[in-house]
């Protein structure tokens, strides 16, 4: 133990370099990011000018990877909040070889590796897909709960620092607040944050904008803060120094630094702090001084300075003495500790994880809510590597089940798995997704589905990402009641569904909703989500009691998204479809239409996604094309429209709810049997 810790601080801290030498590569990338965005005519050269003095003493002096295995799972993270700053990012990901000067000139441009944002791309030395301002950050708080989670039970094997860069911007975001609070209270002192104070947005300086003191905020979260000047690399140095020494608390580097630093208007005079520099090109004589200023050659700007290659390819031999020396100590653990060891890889498998779904046994009747709460019971004690959050509502969304068989996570005690998050239904997720990014750990998130408004563009981004965060959403429908229409989700269902209809870049469905009719559906939407080790998934959950469909469904078919339920007639003259809740009141309806002769059949479609992911063979046994069919949903009508198709009919909620006792909803809604039976009696 005490070797590793002697081993951590000499190799962060020995070899530092000659600042003529820094200045020298710092400028490298200055002249090769204003290049990018200049060939490109479109991007933002301003904040990588003002940026790369950071980034650079941080990869060549600080950052610990595995060049040869940028996967390494042992690596520090660097997390990029600006995306806009790309162009320096992938300048100084070009000085260390993962991406050529060729790529780099097609910044911006179709099937290029180096979009106007960054998008993951570990191989490439890219942690995070970033754009949104104040997620990139938020994912670094995720990494470093989990890399702390790790820690807890691989002990020292494993020592890492996430660190992250935010700009102005990201530090307005609301978000920044809960993953200030959040990093704050639970004492992440393995994460090191740089900001970028260069006090210079697209439109206009800072202090038209904020006039509060951004340091006194973060010690008040309970952050070290470290104020330096963002451009010399003596004082960056020394700050990671200090922030690496901290023990107890997450740091903070404030760094003033220089807007489009060495840039250079057409007259030869100053171009720094300029707003102009910030989204736009230099252009023209501007970007032509600049790079002469900066000590480039206008007429090969793409160019990596021999020196500055050496710089990197020292740092290169340097970092594999580092990692190989890690992997010496690694393998003398494992060998002392094979079971954790073979733990620890299954961990980071990225594999579903092996879980007894037989032995899960659900109450009949019960609201779904309380049926994922056995469910989550049972992967607390067989899911090692689970971690679940929620946003001050596990004793109403019940992942309480979970809770109760584990504990929360505190200051200094990662030992449980268990993530209050406050009321931070955003923050939330991107930290969820965090701990995604990291690896090793399974996350799951919870709140109200009217409350997945605050997390939709976290959701986006777990989806561009292929991020398989397992999203729990209770309180699925007006049955809320007395609440009333606050909390009532009416056009949730709908938006959330969206995302099974995008594809990722894969050409995969972007995301798993799920909306299961009972309880045991929601075993095996659970089953499903688990076994989603490519997407996000979502899980859509009813607050009141649901009857259990007829005896002799066959629950496995809940795998195929849409399935015929038991008690189906043979060539029926209509067909009944609905998700969740529905599924019963059109089976009771479905009692008073046999009473008339009617002959039907009932399909639970808990995923449309999923459903149009089957063969078309099989989609036609279900739904015949040409078929009657009539669909109800307790959201808006277009939820089944695609089902119910040309000749179908759909009843659904087209308006915001009330307050009421659910009961009374239903019948003033028409959500009951006896609507169904009049409904259908129309369309025959």
């Amino acid at each position: 133990m005490n070797r590793l810790c002697i081993f951590t601080f000499k190799t962060n801290y020995t070899n530092m370099n000659d600042n003529k030498l820094m200045n020298r590569a710092a400028d490298n990338i200055r002249i090769l990011a204003a290049s990018m965005v200049e060939k490109a005519n479109s991007g933002h050269p301003g904040g990588a000018m003002g940026g790369a003095d950071f980034v650079n003493v941080l990869f060549s002096e600080f950052l610990v990877y595995d060049p040869e295995n940028p996967a390494w799972e042992g690596r520090d993270r660097f997390f990029l909040d600006p995306g806009h700053m790309s162009p320096m990012l992938y300048s100084q990901l070009a000085l260390t070889g993962k991406f050529t000067l060729d790529e780099l000139k097609q910044f911006r441009q179709w099937e290029s590796p180096t979009p106007g944002h960054p998008e993951r791309d570990i191989m490439r030395g890219i942690e995070n897909t970033s754009g949104p301002l104040g997620q990139g950050h938020t994912f670094a708080v995720g990494a470093a709960i989990a890399a702390k989670f790790m820690k807890a039970r691989f002990e020292e094997v494993m020592p890492q620092t996430i660190y992250a860069y935010i700009s102005d911007g990201g530090v307005q975001e609301e978000i920044s607040q809960g993953a200030g609070r959040i990093a704050g209270a639970l004492g992440l002192d393995n994460l090191i944050m740089f900001y970028d104070a260069n006090d210079i947005q697209l439109s206009t300086e800072t202090k038209d904008v904020t006039i509060e003191d951004t340091a006194k905020k973060y010690e008040a979260w309970g952050w070290k803060v470290i104020k330096i000047n963002g451009n010399d690399p003596d004082a960056i140095r020394a700050a990671l120094k200090e922030a690496k020494a901290e023990s107890e608390r997450p740091t903070l580097i404030i760094g003033k630094t220089t807007m489009g630093k060495g840039a250079r208007k057409a007259d030869g005079s100053s171009y720094e702090a300029n707003c102009a520099t910030h989204g736009a090109p230099l252009g023209g004589d501007a970007y032509i001084n600049t790079i002469k200023n900066l000590g480039g050659n206008p007429d090969e700007p793409f160019t990596i300075f021999p020196e500055v290659a050496e710089l990197y390819a020292k740092r290169a031999e340097d970092l594999k003495k580092i990692v190989a020396e890690k992997h010496v100590i690694k393998d003398e653990w494992a060998k002392a500790n094979p079971e954790l060891a073979a733990k620890m890889a299954e961990f980071f498998s990225g594999k579903a994880p092996k879980v007894n779904w037989d032995a899960i046994e659900q109450k009949a009747g019960i609201a779904t809510r309380a049926a994922s709460a056995t469910v989550l019971g049972a992967l607390a004690t067989q899911v090692e590597n689970m971690v679940v959050a929620s946003a001050d509502l596990s004793n109403s969304d019940k992942t309480d089940g979970f809770l109760k068989k584990t504990h929360a996570f505190k200051r200094g005690d990662f030992s449980g798995a268990f993530f209050q998050a406050g009321v931070s239904e955003l923050s939330m997720a991107c930290i969820c997704i965090g701990m995604s990014l990291h690896g090793g750990v399974i996350p799951a998130c919870a709140t109200f589905f009217v409350f997945s408004d605050y997390m939709k563009p976290a959701i986006r981004m777990a989806a561009l990402m292929e991020q398989p965060v397992k999203f729990i959403w209770s309180h699925d429908a007006f049955r809320v009641g007395e609440d009333g229409p606050t909390h009532e989700p009416v056009e949730q269902e709908a938006q959330i569904r969206l995302m099974e209809k995008l594809k990722n870049h894969k050409g995969h469905n972007s995301m798993l909703v799920l909306r299961p009719a009972d309880a045991e559906e929601t075993t095996i939407a659970w089953k499903l989500a688990m076994e989603n080790v490519y997407t996000p998934t979502a899980l859509i959950l009813s607050r009141q009691n649901i009857a259990n469909l007829p005896d002799g469904t066959d629950y496995a078919q809940v795998a195929k998204g849409a399935y015929v339920i038991a008690g189906a007639d043979e060539n029926p003259d209509v067909i009944l479809v609905a998700s969740g809740s529905e599924v019963s009141t059109l089976v009771a309806g479905a009692e008073l239409l046999r009473k008339d002769g009617v002959k039907l059949r009932i399909v639970s479609a808990p995923s449309e996604g999923l459903f149009r992911s089957q063969d078309k063979a099989y989609q036609e046994s279900v739904l015949p094309t040409g078929a009657k069919i009539f669909g109800l949903t307790a959201g808006l009508p277009v939820n089944l429209q695609g089902l119910a198709g040309a000749n179908g009919k759909v009843f659904g909620l087209e308006s915001f709810g009330f307050s009421a006792p659910y009961k009374v909803l239903d019948e003033k809604l028409g959500f009951t049997a006896e609507n169904v039976y009049n409904q259908v009696k129309e369309m025959l």
